[in-house]
């Protein structure tokens, strides 16, 4: 402490001009430095003679609402990579009586800062970590029920990221094991996510890859790989047709359209998969929307899909992944390749 609070620890960093009474430290993650550039700033200004103070806005876990609550469990399954835990905040209890929620890195560094503050400006303002937020979130729940019930989705959500990344050699054992344990807390499995069962059956029914999404009503749309179109793609179309009223035999774009964007696709851009992804089909069909109606009355239904949950039986590519982000759509995928090939794109 003597030496971080000294010219040769925070003295080093340099001072931060500012001209506003209130100033935002933002940054894109954890671990990224934004307490570290907090406190080295009421060091200088603390130099300087000027009483600035530091307080965190930080969304979860929720301290207001019980330890193992969806929500918080949630929040663990989000940051499993990181080994945060959700704790009950000691120091909160000993100073106010009052059981609230924190995490074990805000916990475990608190009396730093609280020495800190108090070399610093001569006290604390803070007996605990759940003190310095600003987090009101809690008080904006409304209909618990539904809020658990997306939680839940987003503790399985979190399993299959994990789960894939593990088969893709991006994390080990321990995310995947951490989730599964929250999914016990939780009183859930990956039977609760109903298109992972749709699109593994149509998988073993078809022999091939298959994706499932579900509408608002609960209907399950499935698709399943074609000559022609990748699950994902067919599975795409079927449900603009649902949204739209439009039966299932009417096909939205023709055969003799899909066949030379493939042929360019392998013949000319030297791609090995001849089958469109879904941004291609998606232009495909707004070409098609241009002349014929059941297309246009399709095409107008994409913003409806924002939301919705899909489960696809194989790791998708990063193309067709990043075009199911952008629709807003919920992802997971079942953590195999569907083929063997040594890269996967």
């Amino acid at each position: 402490m003597p030496l971080i609070l000294s010219d040769e620890g925070y003295g080093k960093n340099d001072y931060i001009e500012t001209v506003k009474p209130l100033v935002v430290v933002t940054a894109p993650g954890p671990g990224s430095g934004k307490m570290a550039t907090c406190l080295s700033q009421l060091y200088h200004e603390a130099k300087r003679g000027i009483k600035a103070g530091y307080a965190k806005f930080e969304t979860f876990p929720i301290w207001n609402i019980p330890l193992n609550h969806p929500v918080n469990l949630a929040y663990e399954a989000a940051t499993a990579d990181l080994d945060d835990v959700n704790m009950i905040d000691p120091f909160h209890l000993e100073a106010y009586g009052k059981t609230v929620v924190n995490y074990n890195r805000d916990v475990e560094v608190f009396p730093v800062l609280k020495t800190m503050f108090e070399k610093i400006n001569g006290d604390s303002p803070y007996k605990s970590p759940t003190d310095m937020g600003v987090n009101m979130a809690g008080f904006c729940i409304t209909d618990d029920e539904a809020v658990s019930r997306a939680a839940k989705q987003e503790i399985i959500r979190r399993y299959y990221e994990a789960l894939c990344d593990r088969r893709k050699g991006n994390a080990g054992d321990g995310p995947v094991h951490k989730i599964e344990l929250l999914m016990e807390k939780a009183g859930i499995s990956v039977g609760n996510r109903p298109v992972v069962a749709a699109a593994n059956i149509r998988d073993e029914e078809t022999g091939g890859p298959a994706a499932a999404m579900q509408m608002e009503d609960g209907t399950i749309i499935t698709g399943k790989t074609s000559p022609l179109l990748g699950a994902s793609s067919a599975m795409i179309l079927d449900a603009l047709k649902y949204l739209a009223g439009i039966d299932d035999s009417i096909k939205l774009i023709s055969p003799s359209v899909i066949e030379p964007i493939m042929e360019l696709k392998v013949k000319y851009l030297k791609n090995h998969n001849p089958l469109l992804h879904i941004d291609e089909i998606l232009i495909a069909l707004s070409i098609a929307a241009l002349t014929n109606d059941a297309a246009k009355k399709a095409y107008e239904q994409l913003p409806k899909i924002s939301g919705l949950e899909v489960h696809s039986s194989v790791i998708l590519s990063q193309v067709d992944v990043g075009i199911f982000k952008k629709l807003g759509v919920n992802l997971t995928c079942e953590p195999k390749y569907h083929s063997k090939k040594l890269y996967h794109t």
